[in-house]
């Protein structure tokens, strides 16, 4: 989500005559779009600012403005501490990145700009023609959470759950589509709880799946409690759509769910995986892991292991439980880092055998694989198959937007590599 929300204030400070810049020591403006969910994120903008003011020592300083989730969480800390940043802008006020930008180009004086209006955000970024050009291009369309996970910032930084409407979004898809994109990621904080006017995700996807030239769609992340059956259905009957489904859990113990306030249980969890495998065998799934929760005990960690080996996530993300600033969560005392970095070890090793297991499976397979781009400088080309799973292949011909049916001859924990199939009645390999 912060890569579309970065693209489209690119999209809104062209029209006051902002271009890119590769090189840092060549911009009039620099901006920091953040994301709170990590740890030390904050300290990460101070030491971005800080190479910011070392290269322009002996300059004269450009802009510095610092957006998204840190900045909506900690503006006016951020402007008293660090008196290089000029402004914060969090990220339900973008539509307002050029009134700020040029109120300092005239007056210099700092502004926080951290309001909670997304229905202006999106009707004024409407009018915005998404310039955005990727064979797969992403588009928000949701924002915010209301299940106040007691670990989790998002409802305090991007706010109540809002739904952008299906004609505005299936007009952005089409736009996107005429700029070469052929994959759409829809996305959202709490994404499956879409809802519009009574339309639902799965609305949406049937209405976008009919544009021609769109070749995939996709959606990301959703909360287990948000999985209609219509959504259900719409994995049984819509090709387009992948099988993909990244679902985090966060923990395979009752009870740490229970202490997390995700209104689910393991029993839910695996009848929900069933269900949706029974709609379509083919649909494998991927996770998200606090490990060293407050109050886990072994038994508890035991049981998430046994989650993960039951289920075989084909992706585990995985990190040591870090409070939040004004969560719930923030003020419980952890468990013991020691204990929690050897966990998160275990997990880890064995989320990764399970990984490499299947990825194993995959050699001498067909895959079908969107091509994104050419590695630079080279005849090797870069894409996604349907399960998400990067894959390299060389070849002459231009892949680029391009779906074709690659034999996977090998891989390691992040690239598959293959070869073009050329026809199936001799299974000839074009290198």
């Amino acid at each position: 989500m912060n890569e579309y929300d970065s693209n489209r204030i690119y999209d809104v400070a062209k029209k006051i005559n902002y271009v890119k810049t590769s090189d840092l020591s060549d911009a009039d403006c620099y901006v920091l779009n953040t994301c709170h969910i990590r740890e030390k994120a904050t300290e990460k903008v101070y030491h971005d600012v800080g190479r910011v003011k070392k290269e322009f020592r002996n300059k004269k300083k450009p802009i510095v403005v610092v957006t998204g989730c840190v900045a909506q969480a900690e503006g006016e800390i951020l402007l008293k501490r660090e008196k290089y940043i000029d402004a914060v802008i969090g990220p339900q006020s973008y539509q307002d990145f050029n009134k700020t930008i040029l109120s300092l180009e005239k007056n210099k004086k700092k502004i926080d700009h951290t309001e909670f209006d997304v229905i202006e955000k999106f009707d004024k970024l409407n009018v915005i023609k998404n310039s955005q050009s990727n064979v797969s291009s992403l588009l928000t369309i949701q924002e915010g959470c209301n299940k106040f996970c007691k670990f989790c910032v998002v409802p305090y930084t991007r706010g109540s759950e809002y739904s952008r409407s299906i004609k505005e979004l299936v007009k952005e898809v089409k736009e996107l589509v005429l700029n070469g994109a052929k994959e759409v990621v829809l996305l959202g904080q709490n994404v499956n709880a879409y809802n519009h006017n009574e339309k639902k995700l799965s609305d949406l996807i049937y209405d976008i799946s009919t544009i021609k030239d769109l070749k995939r769609i996709r959606y990301t992340t959703s909360h287990p409690l948000d999985f209609s059956m219509d959504l259900i259905d719409a994995h049984k009957k819509i090709k387009k759509l992948m099988p993909l489904i990244h679902l985090p859990v966060q923990s395979g113990s009752d009870k740490v769910l229970k202490n997390m306030n995700r209104k689910h249980n393991i029993n839910y969890y695996l009848n929900l995986i069933e269900r949706l495998r029974e709609a379509n065998s083919s649909i494998k799934f991927s996770s998200d892991f606090i490990i060293g929760y407050p109050d886990e005990t072994e038994e508890d960690f035991n049981e998430t292991i046994k989650l993960i080996k039951k289920v075989g996530f084909i992706n585990s993300y995985s990190f040591i439980f870090s409070p939040r600033l004004g969560t719930p969560a923030a003020n419980i005392k952890r468990v013991d880092q020691v204990l929690s970095k050897e966990r998160l070890k275990t997990f880890q090793r064995i989320a990764e055998e399970i990984k490499m297991k299947y990825r194993r499976s995959l050699f001498g397979k067909v895959s079908k694989v969107l091509f994104e781009n050419r590695i630079k400088n080279s005849d090797r080309f870069f894409g996604r198959d349907e399960f998400n799973n990067s894959v390299i292949v060389e070849s002459t011909e231009d892949l680029v937007g391009k779906i074709k049916d690659i034999v996977i001859s090998e891989g390691n924990h992040s690239t598959l590599i293959g070869q073009i199939l050329i026809n199936e009645t001799n299974k000839g390999f074009a290198a």
